[in-house]
């Protein structure tokens, strides 16, 4: 089981977990962006950011300096950004020397809320997503929200789907409350990181009874068999965009699919396209993409034998996985996505 750590006193918990360990140095991973966060630090690696940069090249460039600098399996690696950071860190680490100790420290709000926490690292390989990976968990992550203020909102956002998503799996009453939410509001950082924990949560819960993701697990790819396609489409295209406003579409699309088979309530779904609508630019794709990204679906990890499968609600809280869907049903739940989105 991983350690999360809640706290806004990062350097005082990093330095707790450090002198906990038997560990013969200390190697920081960071991108371009996040680097100020680290410091002055004798061993940084430094990544090039953008999911478009979360590729082998890179992991290869991580391992080549990791062996420079000396890593042993009694090392310890700080892996400190976003979602893309903890992900292709993780990995680097988990397979350098068959295995490294590494620690998490998420400094977006979809990191510290989805890629952070659960185990799973990876890259992207030949245009789809997280292609490449392994479980494989951080003996601890530290979740705080010091460094959102620094954020964009369009950053936020990213993040925001995904508690969505954990609500929408767990409590109709958060779910509501979140969909009253001002992106605008100055962030108060005592009640963001409570509700931090309790989104949170509801990953480590599902996590903790499925950590191979043989079953259960599968509740946590809400909205990402068409966010994914949506996600690599847009790369495909050299025009990527924020990993959680696909995840934000994919929401609106499987509830709609949820409301065709499994009769998820029409108002749930309407509260969410509406949100999504206001809050999430649109993407421009037409009916002539319908068959490569139903084609992308097919690829999904998740998919099985050629067929589509998606996490599929019958009422907030109530979920069910491997639902196969029909490329007509993907369609026109296409379609209605699109009807919200106004494209």
């Amino acid at each position: 089981m991983q350690n999360l750590i809640f706290s806004n006193d990062v350097e005082g918990s990093l330095q707790r977990l450090m002198a906990g360990g038997n560990t013969n140095m200390t190697v920081y991973i960071a991108d371009v962006n996040t680097a100020r966060f680290v410091g002055e630090r004798e061993r940084l690696i430094i990544i090039p950011d953008g999911d478009e940069n979360k590729t082998l090249e890179t992991v290869t460039r991580v391992w080549e300096q990791m062996e420079r600098i000396g890593v042993t399996r009694h090392s310890l690696i700080v892996n400190m950004g976003g979602g893309m950071v903890t992900d292709l860190g993780g990995f680097a680490a988990a397979t350098f020397k068959r295995g490294v100790r590494f620690i998490n420290v998420p400094t977006t709000l979809l990191g510290a809320v989805d890629a952070a926490v659960g185990g799973k690292t990876g890259f992207n390989f030949k245009g789809l997503k997280n292609e490449i990976g392994a479980f494989a968990p951080a003996s601890d992550v530290i979740i705080s929200t010091r460094y959102l203020d620094t954020l964009p909102i369009e950053e936020m956002k990213s993040g925001f789907a995904e508690v969505i998503k954990h609500a929408m799996l767990s409590d109709r009453s958060e779910f509501l409350r979140l969909l009253n939410h001002d992106f605008s509001a100055p962030i108060n950082h005592d009640d963001l990181l409570e509700r931090l924990r309790r989104s949170v949560q509801v990953k480590v819960d599902i996590v903790a009874r499925d950590p191979g993701e043989q079953g259960e697990r599968k509740a946590l790819n809400l909205g990402h068999t068409v966010g994914h396609a949506l996600e690599s489409l847009a790369m495909k295209r050299g025009n990527p965009v924020p990993h959680g406003y696909t995840v934000a579409w994919g929401l609106v699309t499987e509830a709609v699919l949820s409301h065709i088979l499994l009769k998820f309530p029409s108002e749930d779904v309407h509260r969410l396209g509406h949100f999504v609508s206001d809050n999430y630019r649109d993407f421009p794709f037409t009916c002539d993409d319908y068959d490569e990204l139903l084609d992308l679906m097919r690829h999904d990890k998740k998919s099985r034998d050629g067929e589509i499968t998606c996490t599929l609600l019958k009422a907030i809280g109530d979920y069910h996985i491997d639902q196969t869907i029909t490329p007509n049903d993907i369609t026109a739940a296409l379609d209605i996505l699109r009807d919200h989105l106004g494209i």
